[in-house]
């Protein structure tokens, strides 16, 4: 059973409606649900993101959406920097609709969104101001907190993209562009020097701020983002392992198995068949 977090043990007073929750770093944490909503904000290093039993990959520029109402968990990080900005929407005072700036989670909307590099340094500035103000429980701090926090979410409106659909990336420095084209390379060969030219990018630099940045090569990044993919699709989809390994990026479906029993310590079929029963038994429940 999921850890519940409570609002009482995050927000100072009852009237405040927003709070901040800085990470430096983040540790390993059970799976739990909250009292509250937050939106987070990956700044730098890497790890595993255990959404509602979807794992992402997340490093900097990551943002999530998290309801109430979702499970979530970190594991594997890897001097994991990021920011929880927590907030109850009963608790807002500006008559807005909130539900177009804050993506909620379903079918049709994204897991996961992605932050520019010009996103990301605004962003910082209004969380800086925001966490100040949210200790502060005067009416005006609360006012002002709110402000701040459509601000903030206003800015991530604006500047991020879905990680999912990187065609729809509004503007981007060369992170930004690199992180989008692997995004969209995980069932092909990623051509780093073919990206880098048509970019006018400099390879060598790229390759160093990559790492600066995620702490990960841009082959380890990728060769786990697909790995991701393949735990999704093992979990949630009846396909022949060898489909997987192919719409994973992987041409040869017994290397495919080697490289994921290396990383999970479970064979592909092991792994999905984890999931089998308690998928059919949902089914069930659905259809009585």
């Amino acid at each position: 059973m999921a850890l519940i977090l409570s609002r009482d043990d995050y927000f100072p007073a009852t009237s405040l409606p927003v709070a901040v929750a800085e990470r430096m770093p983040q540790p390993s944490f059970p799976l739990h649900q909250h009292e509250f909503s937050e939106i987070v904000i990956v700044w730098r290093g890497n790890g595993l993101h255990v959404l509602n039993d979807r794992p992402w990959l997340i490093t900097c520029g990551d943002v999530f959406y998290i309801r109430d109402s979702d499970c979530h968990s970190y594991d594997s990080v890897n001097n994991l920097v990021l920011d929880n900005i927590l907030y109850c929407r009963d608790r807002f005072g500006l008559s807005l609709d909130w539900n177009q700036l804050l993506p909620q989670q379903g079918p049709d909307t994204p897991g996961c969104w992605r932050l520019t590099t010009r996103g990301m340094s605004l962003a910082r500035g209004v969380i800086s101001q925001l966490e100040r103000e949210s200790r502060k429980s005067d009416p005006l701090s609360v006012q002002l907190s709110e402000a701040l926090f459509l601000q903030l979410a206003l800015i991530l409106r604006r500047h991020g993209y879905a990680a999912d659909r990187p065609w729809a990336l509004p503007e981007g420095e060369q992170l930004d562009l690199l992180m989008s084209a692997l995004q969209g390379a995980l069932a092909r060969p990623f051509d780093l020097a073919a990206f880098c030219h048509q970019n006018q990018l400099s390879e060598r630099a790229l390759r160093q701020l990559f790492r600066q940045q995620t702490g990960m090569t841009i082959g380890h990044y990728l060769r786990q983002l697909q790995l991701c993919q393949a735990k999704y699709l093992l979990r949630t989809q009846d396909c022949l392992i060898s489909e997987v390994a192919a719409r994973c990026g992987f041409d040869d479906s017994n290397y495919f198995s080697v490289v994921f029993t290396r990383d999970t310590g479970l064979t592909p079929s092991a792994w999905r068949q984890r999931f089998i029963a308690p998928r059919q038994a949902l089914k069930r429940a659905e259809s009585e």
